[in-house]
């Protein structure tokens, strides 16, 4: 359809991969069956669509959006398959109707009518959950390369039905007002259910009010703080004590990303030295990607882990950790847990699959394009251990952080890596990545791959058990998934933005074949069925049970208690302050402080008002005085030469 309906002239309708031209015979179409329908009839009639009258194209046009919006209310039985959730497997069937899970079992009483999707020999998985996208905006002076259509459209062909984009307000700028912009964007182009993270960029009673003001009417329930991005996001700790306070009130989620903001400062100037405004580099000579991994080590990473976690805890605030990308880092919220902290933490796709490595690569191109924040890792053990942490169930979540920029926006970093901007690309690959990497080597199982990519998310951001799985009452955000089919992953197939796959050439088991996104039939066997703006945004609830009925309880039993006895009546020693006294900053122990005033310019001497002078007559005038004296071991010893 590309080549008759990508008009500015109306919204994109998609049933991608198929072109609209003149049939050989009747029938002859493949694809949207709305379309094989209206175009036999057309065929008939002997009128070819490339030929038709603009209103004519318009009258198509407004039928096929009609037949777009009723797709929620068809019916659908999955039959066939293993439907698996986060913590068990059964062979079911799956009834859809009105965009609801109406039925999971065998056997089932469904009425005429439906569409049947043969899964035999199949997985029916709840549709993925994306934590962390990000869409349409401007980050680091460039602009990303996927906005809610094409980044949406990537997800639903990846199997993810629901995506969570973050909003980035300027510092000192509202955060009302960058929701509302982003709102706007997305609304209009969004393919599938979305929710909206908020950065906390600054802090003050304004940003305060406006997070409350999120929460209670406008359907947000988690805020982001970043620890890094000195002078731009980042807060002080105090400021981020503040934010976590205002988070555990009204009961949202507090995403932190965890880097020491001030050693990034402090060390990546080393590199670099200024000269009538030319940077250039010193005897190091690091400014290539490889920069980025050395100014920000493990290290700061896993200091900030540990402080972050600290500070919620003293803020009684459950914490939510993004971008892990260290061992080190790993540990440290292993170690929370056990200590029972309410910690929770997301990795990436890229964090779990790659090393850093790839930053030395002798070709720039390729380097730049794996420049992400915090920075993959050179140990090469790093990603197998994470993607053993995502087993064990030390961290919950894996996200795509997906930002893609082209090779030009990169190259902004060409001479300069602090210049590169942050982001790489993976929305349509994260589950079957993660399925290759994770699953298929024996890291986790599929119930746990249910969780990871899908129900910890919705548990933690209260979309459970409306999202992330499979039971009857529950969206109907469906994909059928075949474990023993294979793709490569390619830049020439894929729907995401940006020029550059970091899995290029990776061959990954697990292959969606079908995605159902509230009940519509948006994806099946590589061909895209929706409209463009069809997705919605998706209210959230704040104090998930997940998170906060812990926190709660642990309150109730861990709150500070004085002790209770008798005031103590013996006698008080007074202490005399010399330093006080001296310097004269308050009143002695026993000492009235009326008493202070009095002596004000007492302690330290004021020589403005001292009474020491050496004219006119002195103490010592009565002491008779001699006209010479004889130096017989003068300083420095006698010298015997002549002058």
């Amino acid at each position: 359809m590309e080549g008759l309906l990508c008009g500015e002239m109306t919204s994109r309708i998609v049933c991608e991969g198929t072109w609209l031209t003149p049939p050989e015979k009747p029938g002859s179409y493949s694809g949207c069956p709305a379309l094989v329908a209206l175009l036999s009839i057309a065929v008939q009639r002997h009128v070819y669509l490339n030929r038709l009258r603009l209103q004519h194209l318009c009258a198509i046009i407004h039928f096929l959006l009609i037949m777009a919006a009723n797709m929620g209310s068809m019916r659908i039985l999955i039959k066939g398959g293993k439907v698996v959730n986060d913590d068990f497997t059964q062979e079911a069937d799956v009834y859809i109707e009105n965009g609801i899970i109406q039925q999971v079992g065998k056997e089932l009483m469904i009425p005429g009518g439906a569409k049947v999707i043969d899964a035999s020999g199949k997985l029916v998985l709840p549709g993925g959950i994306d934590t962390c996208v990000h869409l349409q905006q401007t980050f680091m002076n460039a602009s990303i390369q996927d906005d809610f259509y094409s980044g949406t459209k990537a997800a639903l062909m990846g199997g993810t039905t629901m995506v969570m984009a973050l909003v980035l307000p300027e510092q000192h700028c509202s955060l009302l007002d960058a929701y509302e912009s982003c709102r706007s964007l997305a609304d209009a182009k969004a393919c599938c259910d979305y929710a909206l993270h908020v950065g906390v960029t600054w802090w003050g009673p304004k940003v305060r009010n406006e997070m409350e003001s999120l929460v209670r009417e406008h359907g947000v329930n988690s805020f982001q703080m970043f620890m890094a991005y000195k002078d731009l996001m980042m807060l002080r700790d105090s400021e981020l004590y503040q934010t976590l306070q205002t988070c555990k009130d009204i009961g949202a989620i507090a995403r932190v990303h965890a880097e020491n903001g001030e050693l990034v400062a402090e060390v990546r100037p080393r590199f670099y030295r200024h000269d009538d405004g030319a940077k250039e580099a010193l005897d190091l000579g690091i400014c290539g990607p490889e920069g980025i991994e050395i100014s920000r080590p493990e290290e700061l990473e896993s200091e900030a882990t540990h402080r972050a976690i600290t500070i919620a805890n003293r803020a009684r605030c459950p914490i939510y950790l993004v971008n892990v990308s260290s061992m080190l880092s790993g540990d440290i919220i292993a170690a929370a847990k056990m200590q029972g902290k309410v910690v929770h933490a997301e990795t990436t796709v890229a964090h779990a699959v790659l090393n850093g490595n790839q930053y030395y690569h002798q070709d720039w191109t390729h380097a730049a394009a794996h420049v992400i924040v915090p920075p993959l890792r050179l140990d090469p053990n790093t990603p197998s251990y994470l993607m053993g942490l995502l087993g064990n169930d030390t961290l919950s979540v894996v996200a795509s952080e997906h930002r893609p920029f082209s090779t030009k926006q990169r190259a902004l970093g060409k001479e300069d890596f602090t210049k590169i901007p942050h982001g790489v690309a993976g929305v349509q690959d994260r589950m079957s990545v993660i399925w290759e990497r994770g699953v298929v080597t024996g890291k986790m199982d599929e119930n746990r791959f249910v969780a990871v990519t899908s129900s910890n998310a919705a548990k933690i951001y209260n979309l459970y058990p409306r999202k992330g799985r499979i039971i009857p009452g529950a969206d109907a955000d469906v994909v059928v998934w075949d474990p023993d089919a294979t793709r490569t992953i390619s830049l020439s197939t894929q729907v995401q933005g940006g020029d550059f796959n970091l899995y290029e050439g990776m061959r990954c088991h697990g292959v969606p074949l079908v995605t159902i996104s509230r009940g519509r039939l948006v994806c099946e066997n590589g061909v895209f069925m929706c409209a463009e703006g069809s997705g919605k945004f998706y209210p959230q609830r704040t104090f998930p049970d997940y998170l906060y009925k812990k926190m709660v309880q642990r309150e109730k039993n861990q709150a500070y208690k004085g002790v209770v006895r008798d005031p103590y009546s013996g006698d008080v020693a007074k202490v005399a302050n010399t330093m006080k006294k001296e310097l004269g900053l308050g009143p002695i122990d026993g000492e009235s402080p009326n008493k202070l005033a009095a002596r004000a310019h007492q302690g330290v001497r004021d020589l403005h008002e001292s009474s020491f002078s050496l004219s006119g007559s002195q103490v010592d005038d009565h002491i008779p005085k001699r006209s010479s004296a004889r130096i017989l071991a003068p300083p420095g010893g006698r010298s015997s030469g002549i002058w």
